[in-house]
């Protein structure tokens, strides 16, 4: 099977990857900072040289780095630990990660929230679409570093700075560029990154990191167990405890820490100059195919995610990627998990098929597939 998913979870993952998971069940099974023995101990150094990795990525406090399940958990403690009450501005190319708490929390009576028109515009038009929104009882703004479906990047700096003259909280969606682009929490003004460890890190599925910047605060989305502060009935109010509440993955974070590793040795500009490599590939043969429907005219790198969709004239998309199983390829077709930017798109009835490669998928690969897609009719 030829593997072009990786906007879904990466794979193959590294080798060390395994080694690293492997290591987490036999050399670090004790329970972190729940217990004084060697074991225990070992486990919890090992956890916070993974944490320190990750903060050295982003650029962030080690403290401030917390470990989740997966980035729409880390979406969900840090919209809901960030606000209560008044109006939150996002983008029709979120992940339902995103808008379905924020549906929740309106339907409740608790926000209001506005959705900003940001496909296809310039990242001046961007910045103003989201200023434009902004009202006297906005507090804050959610929106994605890349769209899942169509690879669009937005300009999360300017973004920032935006959100800093007006005394709003950003919260970053970075589940398609963690690992891809370069982030820096703190260089470039975010208060609060939320990503997957299982795609653009290359760690195993289960595991995601909220990281926060500088004097951000959240209310806990769940409370219990830290081996902290014991006696205490509240949750501690220091991070990462009062938001790591219960035994962590430890297994999974040794296998984060591995893919965390690999990324810094092949470098974050080599990963994504070969995907966007061969996404452009992808995209100017497609061109060429009178049956390939693109959804875009242009696909240069610094705008895009290596992420391109497509459609076969008279075929629905679930069709298409059904097709292409039986011959060997691995995509995913429909809707993504992000309605709004297929209403833009005008693919909400069948969807898209979505071509994502990683660090692992070779030229030899694409030509391949662009073959069999050329054939089909």
């Amino acid at each position: 099977m030829i593997y072009f998913d990786n906007a879904a979870t990466t794979f193959p993952k590294p080798e060390s990857v395994v080694q690293g998971l492997r290591a987490g069940v036999l050399q670090y099974g004790g329970n972190p900072g729940r217990s004084g023995h060697s074991l225990s101990m070992k486990t919890a150094e090992k956890i916070f040289r993974v944490r320190s990795a990750a903060a050295d990525l982003f650029g962030a406090d080690v403290e401030r780095v917390i470990f989740t399940s997966n980035c729409s958990h880390s979406l969900n403690v840090a919209i809901k630990g960030s606000i209560e009450s008044g109006h939150v501005i996002t983008t029709c190319l979120e992940h339902n990660s995103v808008l379905r708490p924020l549906e929740s929390l309106q339907h409740s009576g608790k926000i209001s929230y506005s959705v900003a028109d940001v496909h296809n515009k310039t990242p001046d038009e961007i910045v103003e679409e989201i200023r434009g929104l902004v009202r006297m009882d906005t507090k804050l703004v959610v929106c994605t570093h890349a769209s899942n479906v169509t690879g669009q990047i937005l300009p999360i700096a300017r973004i920032a700075q935006m959100c800093r003259r007006n005394g709003l909280l950003l919260i970053v969606d970075a589940a398609q560029t963690a690992g891809v682009l370069p982030i820096k929490v703190d260089d470039m003004g975010i208060d609060i990154l939320c990503t997957a460890g299982h795609k653009g890190l290359y760690g195993p599925t289960g595991t995601g990191l909220l990281i926060l910047g500088k004097d951000v605060n959240l209310l806990p989305l769940m409370e219990g167990g830290t081996g902290s502060k014991s006696l205490e009935l509240t949750q501690p109010d220091f991070y990462p405890d009062r938001l790591e509440a219960g035994t962590l993955n430890s297994v999974g974070i040794c296998g984060l820490g591995a893919g965390i590793d690999f990324v810094r040795k092949q470098g974050i500009s080599r990963i994504y100059q070969h995907e966007i490599g061969i996404c452009r590939m992808v995209f100017r043969s497609f061109q060429k195919f009178p049956h390939v429907e693109l959804y875009t005219d242009r696909f240069e790198p610094g705008e895009r995610a290596p992420v391109l969709i497509f459609n076969i004239k008279g075929k629905t998309s679930e069709e298409i990627t059904s097709f292409l199983n039986g011959k060997g390829f691995a995509l995913r077709g429909g809707l993504h998990c992000a309605p709004l930017v297929h209403q833009a798109l005008g693919t909400e009835k069948n969807g898209a098929v979505r071509f994502s490669p990683s660090a692992f998928s070779t030229k030899a690969e694409a030509e391949k597939f662009i073959r069999t897609v050329g054939g089909i009719r």
